[in-house]
């Protein structure tokens, strides 16, 4: 989710309207990097749409505009956050060629330090009302991890990416499924991070909203995508294939096969009140160490949508299964794409996008601004905004789009980005 920038990559910061030079100027490497800030700039519109927008578990043709903007959005904008953060890690590792050497140890040291300074933030703002949803915290877990892969090739990669997808939703299953209130509590009792927010290491790795076990699928994901060359035309052929299909399997598969089981009932009936499902979901209104993810009504151990394994079976947002996984790997890699290769493409298309590109490039300023901004509502409290509309979000997404395009006019980087940049600088006194 945070924008992650290497001093040794090609500038990326989109150019300004005023200035001369034309996008069919600009290296066709940098021009990759740009569409990679404006599928960013979808996954922080996407954001917005959950936290801001109105919320229908079941959009129909009568449903308007928004409803359809959140429920394309709910799970899916925040697993293509986690799909860039990897893409970036290789960024700051070394694109198409890992750095070695005392450059690789220095990378190594940027990025624990930009963990160390999310975990921090994000700590911060889960001592708010927003609770275990703030991802940053969670983004400073997935750092670490991802440190003993970031020399890995990207076909290795991806076939971890591949394991981790398999694997990881059972595993979690069965872990979640040996827990109970009581060990929890004991172990969030001797957790200072749990202790101070509410969301603590157990969250981060198992219970939480993204938790690790299952979400680093995501961020290798990305990591492969980094390592890949996007400007191959076999390269993209591959991709315009793989990310539909996985789409189509992700949540094709698990539709069938919920009807042919008879679980669609089952895993529905497990399944919390749809009037504030998203809005618990997404915002985090049960800070309960207590709750497991996705199953708000629900103690920890009892499953995923329910008190049986039906929902191994589910793709809807956050169930995280294998399906539902899958389905998002598939729409992020579709997105990333999408964007790449349309502002190579299509030139033109360059300069009316260049507010929007802005987005993603000060994409962790935006995603803490529009946390404090919703926080300063009036009258609002832990649960969505009163006022969730098409309306209010429509209302972020303009004002964001706005302040990027002023900010990037004379700055090369967002506030918060500016900051973490500079205090990133302590590594290269590593050798």
């Amino acid at each position: 989710m945070t924008e992650i920038e290497s001093a040794e990559e090609a500038p990326r910061q989109p150019l300004p309207a005023s200035q001369s030079a034309t996008a069919t100027e600009r290296p066709s490497s940098t021009a990759r990097l740009v569409g990679v800030d404006l599928a960013r700039a979808l996954a922080v519109f996407g954001m917005f749409a959950v936290h801001t927008g109105p919320f229908n578990p079941f959009p129909t043709s009568g449903s308007g505009v928004g409803e359809w903007l959140v429920w394309l959005a709910s799970g899916r904008a925040s697993a293509l956050f986690a799909t860039l953060a990897g893409f970036s890690l290789v960024l700051i590792a070394g694109r198409l060629e890992p750095k070695t050497g005392p450059a690789g140890r220095q990378a190594k040291a940027r990025i624990v330090i930009r963990a160390v300074i999310l975990l921090v933030v994000g700590t911060a703002l889960a001592m708010t009302d927003f609770g275990g949803a703030v991802i940053i915290n969670y983004y400073a877990v997935y750092f670490l991890l991802s440190l003993p892969l970031l020399r890995l090739r990207a076909r290795t990669l991806a076939l971890i990416a591949v394991a981790l997808a398999v694997v990881t939703p059972q595993l979690a299953y069965a872990l979640r499924a040996l827990l109970s209130e009581s060990i929890v509590n004991t172990i969030d009792s001797y957790d200072p991070i749990a202790r101070l927010s509410g969301v603590g290491v157990l969250d981060f790795l198992l219970t939480g909203f993204y938790p690790a076990i299952t979400w680093m699928t995501f961020v290798v994901t990305g990591m492969a995508l980094g390592r890949l060359d996007l400007a191959s035309g076999a390269v993209r052929r591959r991709l315009a294939v793989v990310g539909p299909a996985l789409i189509a399997f992700g949540y094709g598969v698990s539709w069938l096969a919920l009807r042919l089981t008879g679980g669609a009932e089952k895993t529905m009936a497990g399944m919390p009140g749809m009037k504030d499902f998203g809005a618990m979901k997404e915002l985090g209104a049960m800070k309960d160490p207590g709750m497991a993810e996705g199953s708000f009504d629900l103690p920890v151990g009892s499953g995923l949508w329910g008190p049986d394994a039906w929902g191994l079976l589910a793709a809807e947002p956050h169930s995280a299964s294998t399906f539902d996984l899958v389905g998002c790997l598939g729409t992020a890699i579709t997105v990333i794409l999408c964007a790449t290769v349309a502002l190579d493409r299509l030139p033109w298309l360059r300069r009316p996008a260049t507010p929007v590109i802005a987005v993603g490039t000060m994409s962790l300023t935006l995603y803490v601004g529009h946390i404090l901004a919703i926080l300063a509502l009036p009258g609002e409290a832990a649960t969505p905004p009163q006022s969730a509309s098409f309306e209010l979000l429509l209302c972020f997404i303009v004002g964001a789009t706005a302040f990027a395009a002023l900010w990037s006019r004379f700055f090369r980087r967002g506030p918060l980005e500016y900051l973490l940049n500079n205090a990133t600088k302590l590594a290269s006194r590593v050798r």
